[in-house]
């Protein structure tokens, strides 16, 4: 049997000779069982040709060498295991974030870096990496233009009002040449209106900013991490906006305001005299309210708002991008940073609420994350060794 000829198993057999229940009782020790079954095999004319095959100590190296090649054997699926559960944890801590830096320098870095992931979301939006930044664009290209076309100069430069606005201006003079007064009031009076469509342009970009604000606050995964980093945040980026869309509005009617305030005298110089449309100077000065004059007179002013108001649709969006969009690109948590830097520590720490059950599902999944790491290194060891 133990030759292996009258019953074969995959494995050769092993003879072992163990302690009886006498030498148990007389307290023989593991190592003179040993060396007794050694000169058993070695002395015994039956066993005497087997010995180098029989006995415990050989039983156990053939043990461990089975063992070697079934975990060799089992090895790639063990490190395909390691090394997905590696990825998850990685994964998850990841979706965490960070640990809270303990010093107030951390905190501080920790804090300005997280504001300048969220900095470089809202620009992405705006520079069209991301989505939204097209929406100013339209504002521009569809909302300024068509309220400026709802303002209908036309009906405002009507019969009734040129005759009104004039005779006014004339007061208890009537003009002599060409009525001046009349002219400006009625140019003013016809560019004002425009100072609607200036604001709501700024309004509707200022909105849009806002828009972008919150879809960056969104989007940056640390600021999920910090509840009260995440409110003050987001309201010094709309006090930034807030700001910028004061001056905004400031620059931009003035834009306006300039064009009331002095007229291009190219225009009116390149305008027919009357003489030169048929008209007979020697007319008493009061013909010249007669609805065939106050039409022509409409007429021109009509085509100087025109004018002005085709320079002002390009020149408006040219102030807004500059007042809000540009500088929100550049400065918008500018003054946060400022205050920031003034904190103290313990200011700091109150930023970076963390939920402390996060924190806790942060520090047992690092552990683990270790164990593994250090499982993954001692099985490649195993597997790279001869």
């Amino acid at each position: 049997m133990l030759e292996g000829r009258s019953y074969k198993l995959q494995f050769p057999w092993i003879g072992v000779v163990n302690r009886s229940q006498a030498d148990i009782n007389k307290s023989v020790d593991m190592i003179a069982a040993r060396r007794r079954e050694h000169e058993y095999f070695a002395n015994s004319p039956e066993y005497r040709h087997l010995a180098n095959r029989m006995g415990s100590e050989h039983l156990g190296k053939m043990l461990s060498k089975h063992l070697e090649t079934v975990i060799k054997s089992r090895i790639p699926g063990l490190q395909s295991l390691i090394n997905k559960t590696i990825n998850e944890l990685e994964g998850e801590l990841s979706r965490l974030g960070k640990p809270i830096a303990s010093d107030a320098g951390g905190k501080l870095y920790m804090i300005m870096e997280i504001c300048r992931n969220f900095d470089q979301v809202f620009k992405e939006h705006l520079d069209g990496v991301r989505s939204g930044g097209e929406k100013i664009y339209s504002v521009f290209d569809n909302q300024l233009p068509a309220a400026l076309k709802r303002l209908q100069f036309d009906k405002h430069l009507s019969m009734e009002n040129v005759r009104k606005l004039i005779t006014e201006a004339d007061g208890y003079q009537p003009h002599l040449i060409a009525p001046e007064q009349g002219y400006r009031r009625l140019i003013e009076s016809s560019l004002v209106t425009i100072r609607g469509p200036a604001e709501a342009a700024v309004d509707a970009v200022h909105a849009i900013l806002k828009d972008l604000v919150h879809k960056a606050m969104a989007e940056t995964m640390e600021l999920k991490q910090y509840p009260t980093l995440r409110v003050e945040v987001g309201t010094a980026a709309i006090d930034s906006l807030d700001r910028m869309r004061g001056e905004s509005k400031k620059a931009t009617l003035q834009l306006v305001d300039m064009e009331c305030c002095y007229l291009t005298v190219e225009f009116f110089r390149k305008l027919p005299q009357d003489i030169e449309k048929g008209g007979n100077p020697t007319h008493s000065i009061f013909d010249r309210y007669n609805d065939s004059y106050l039409r022509r007179v409409g007429t021109n002013v009509l085509s100087y708002v025109n004018m002005a108001c085709a320079s002002l649709k390009n020149s408006i969006p040219k102030s807004v991008v500059h007042c809000q969009v540009r500088e929100a690109k550049r400065s918008l948590l500018d003054h946060f940073f400022t205050e920031l830097g003034k904190k103290e520590s313990r200011h700091l720490a109150k930023l970076l609420d963390e939920d402390p059950a996060i924190m806790q599902r942060r520090t047992s999944l690092a552990k683990r994350l270790e164990l593994y790491r250090n499982a993954q290194a001692e099985i490649d060891a195993v597997a790279w060794s001869k």
